[in-house]
């Protein structure tokens, strides 16, 4: 294991989470970390990583858009490699993050390299263009398969998701009133964001439980 990877949670966790950030925001984002530090908790061992436009934004400062996901699927199987976990994997991410470990992941499910896949906030569509599905690849996906997502996100509601046409090895966890960073509105819904946190690392841990790993 290399310093290319943030790490949180106990040494000895019998489940690693490889954690893959969103389009815009870094590995160390405010919602990252929260989300890493409430898994931690629940006691896995967390690994964030960047993919290189990221990292190369802290030291050159351009902020160029990030290139397409599907272009980052072998950034992630590097990542992969180098992480070189010998227990238990689950790997996933935040946003974009979580879309392009979804296009890897039954390759590496098929061969016994993961035991599952995490999404956080997935971009079903782009904000306001509901019609820009992204989810052809999501009809078949035989990776057993945890997506946390808000209720009134923008990048896809419960609404708007309940009629696609998603393959029975996806699970939901619909968090009220969410966020895409899983955040509620407390006083519309009751819940604050550390209460979305809790509920989201315990609804992992019971689903990571129920894969046999």
């Amino acid at each position: 294991m290399d310093d290319r990877f943030l790490l949180d949670g106990p040494k000895d966790a019998g489940i690693t989470i490889l954690l893959a950030h969103g389009a815009g925001a870094p590995m160390d984002s405010a919602s990252m970390s929260a989300a890493a530090g409430a898994l931690a908790d629940a006691g896995f061992r967390i690994a964030r990583f960047e993919f290189a436009y990221m990292a190369a934004r802290r030291t050159s400062g351009n902020r160029k858009p990030p290139p397409r996901a599907e272009t980052l699927k072998p950034e992630y199987l590097e990542a992969i490699g180098q992480l070189n976990t010998t227990g238990p994997l689950i790997i996933g991410g935040k946003s974009m993050g979580g879309r392009v470990a979804s296009m890897v992941a039954d390759d590496l499910h098929s061969t016994g390299k993961i035991a599952g896949l995490l999404c956080l906030g997935y971009p079903f569509h782009p904000p306001a263009k509901p019609e820009a599905l992204r989810t052809r690849h999501l009809a078949n996906l035989a990776t057993p398969t945890l997506i946390c997502q808000g209720t009134r996100d923008e990048f896809g509601t419960k609404d708007e998701v309940d009629g696609y046409g998603l393959s029975e090895s996806i699970r939901f966890l619909w968090l009220e009133d969410g966020d895409h960073d899983l955040k509620p509105r407390k006083s519309i819904s009751g819940f604050s964001t550390a209460d979305h946190l809790r509920t989201m690392a315990q609804t992992v841990q019971n689903w990571a439980n129920s894969l046999g790993t």
